[in-house]
């Protein structure tokens, strides 16, 4: 397997989205890769850290806001 398709499949992996035997070959795959299990180890970290925090997102009105009022400041 090419490492583009591990990683790949490891994002899968990260939602849950990854049948059995793809999984089988994730998991042989980074038994030999060492980047593909950095890789792996790095985006469980990330997900994780996700996760742990507590962003906010702005509302669709608030943006369209922003998006008007940068507008007008162009157009000046």
């Amino acid at each position: 397997m090419k490492c583009e398709k591990a990683g790949h499949l490891s994002d899968k992996d990260q939602y849950k989205e990854v049948s059995f035997w793809e999984k089988i070959k994730l998991v042989s795959h980074i038994l030999f890769c060492k980047f593909c299990r950095e890789y792996v180890k790095n985006n469980k970290r990330l997900s994780e850290i996700f996760k742990e925090s507590d962003l906010k997102t702005m509302t669709r009105s608030d943006k369209l806001k922003i998006k008007k009022r940068l507008y007008e400041e162009i157009l000046k």
